[in-house]
């Protein structure tokens, strides 16, 4: 049954987890100074509208083509290592290239977009898929929690020092994707072997109750996190929706790695409601009052929500439903509702600014974000129940032992001799016969 799902058994060690922190993180930040490269070149181009997104949907959709061509891919490559330094290779080329062409030539820029999107999607499920078979599912949310936090911290000051210049950011671009090579190269080992079923077919993933069950909600988070930006901006200003952005991220990365923490305590299910029902909160205060207190308030909930979905569903949840099975293509869908979300913004962000109140679109969200937790109610969770019935036994054993261990110090300290037969006790515990006779002489007395 679906509502009982369960994780294989094999074990893992540090080495898996420090591989997959580095091997993820390295692609999460890679791909982040190609989104910042494409978006400097594109802005200098001061090209039209139409152009502006026959760039971005080229790169877009050959993400998504690509993952979902790779995915199937990576089923008939037996060693998934070498094709994962395959990938890696790709984007160390594709950084090269893009030093080399002509960003002043748009078919030059639409060809490097499409280069720089499939050097992501092309190895990025087989990597995830790699993540789910070497890390334990009870563990696989503080993982990726992890490499969420190390990502966003190592984003910061890179980006922050490379900012506007597009040559330093290349040049940074080529040597991060080198170092995860030569780490990976160093460090790869094959993951445990694990009896699996054969390959699912997309068509078999898509009738998954469990699956649609998460995928609607993530969906619905995507397109309301980035087609509300617009309305943000025309109402606070590009600078403060900047400000806004960082002071998100940084919170996002501080509670991805607590988020990922708690979906491993407390399952998964509880703590995607708990990061929706922040986010209608922070709308909710938005449509209530769009002034300047609420706005904090809404960054300072969103970048927690961010931190607790993210790490759910970027990093967790398609692993969970794809672990008694090969999860790359799980992995390939969940991860495109983010992309077509960001293109979608592209297309309608002048028609959702100018054609919907910014006064009555929080009012929306907010609905639309409790709709979006309905299937969440009827979502089964995915971290198995054995799992967290151990960890509510081991824990109350726990408390139990310590509580034990306070009430027999306090018994014994009220029991206590004066110090010098105390004393003499404790030094001489192997003493003769009349000392052993005074020993049970005070256990009867005390105890």
């Amino acid at each position: 049954m679906e509502s009982r799902l369960r994780f294989p058994r094999f074990k893992t060690s540090n080495k898996f987890a420090l591989v997959n922190v580095v091997l993820i993180s390295n692609a999460f930040v890679w791909y982040f100074f190609v989104n910042s490269i494409l978006k400097e070149i594109v802005g200098s181009m001061n090209v039209a509208s139409s152009v502006n997104l026959l760039i971005w949907g080229v790169h877009y959709g050959g993400i998504g083509i690509s993952a979902i061509a790779g995915a199937k891919l990576s089923y008939r490559i037996k060693e998934r290592n070498n094709f994962l330094v395959i990938w890696m290779v790709l984007g160390i080329i594709a950084s090269i290239v893009t030093t080399l062409i002509d960003k002043t030539s748009v078919a030059s820029v639409v060809g490097i977009a499409l280069l720089l999107g499939v050097a992501l999607g092309l190895g990025m499920p087989s990597c995830m898929g790699y993540f789910t078979d070497s890390v334990p599912g009870e563990k696989r949310a503080s993982v990726g929690g992890i490499v969420l936090f190390l990502s966003g911290v190592l984003m910061l000051p890179l980006g922050l020092i490379s900012s506007g210049n597009v040559a330093l950011q290349t040049v940074i671009l080529t040597a991060w994707r080198l170092f995860g090579l030569a780490f990976f190269a160093l460090l790869k080992t094959d993951v445990v072997k694990i009896e699996k079923n054969n390959a699912p077919t997309y068509r078999s993933i898509f009738v998954q109750r469990s699956f649609i069950l998460y995928l609607v909600p993530w969906l619905m988070f995507s397109l309301i996190t980035f087609l509300t930006i617009p309305i943000q901006t025309k109402m606070v200003g590009a600078a403060n929706v900047n400000f806004m952005n960082i002071l998100e991220s940084s919170l996002g990365g501080v509670f991805s790695l607590a988020g990922g923490f708690l979906a491993d305590r407390f399952g998964r299910k509880r703590i995607s409601i708990l990061g929706f029902a922040l986010l209608g909160l922070g709308y909710s205060a938005l449509g209530i009052y769009p002034k300047l207190p609420s706005w904090y308030f809404y960054t300072i909930v969103d970048g927690v929500a961010l931190g607790l979905l993210y790490v759910l569903f970027i990093t967790t949840i398609w692993g969970d439903l794809g672990s008694n099975l090969k999860s790359e293509k799980y992995y390939a869908i969940g991860v495109l509702p983010f992309f077509v979300s960001q293109f979608l913004q592209l297309i309608f962000a002048n028609d959702i600014s100018t054609l919907i109140a910014p006064s009555a679109i929080f009012s929306f969200t907010a609905f639309f974000l409790f709709v979006a937790v309905l299937p969440l109610i009827y979502a089964p969770e995915t971290l198995p129940e054995k799992v967290m019935k151990d960890r509510d036994l081991k824990s109350y054993v726990e408390k139990a032992m310590k509580k034990v261990e306070i009430e027999v110090g306090i018994e014994k300290m009220a029991s206590r001799e004066p110090q010098e037969c105390d004393v003499e006790f404790q030094v001489k515990p192997e003493g003769p016969d009349e000392d052993q006779e005074e020993a049970e002489r005070l256990a009867e007395k005390y105890y």
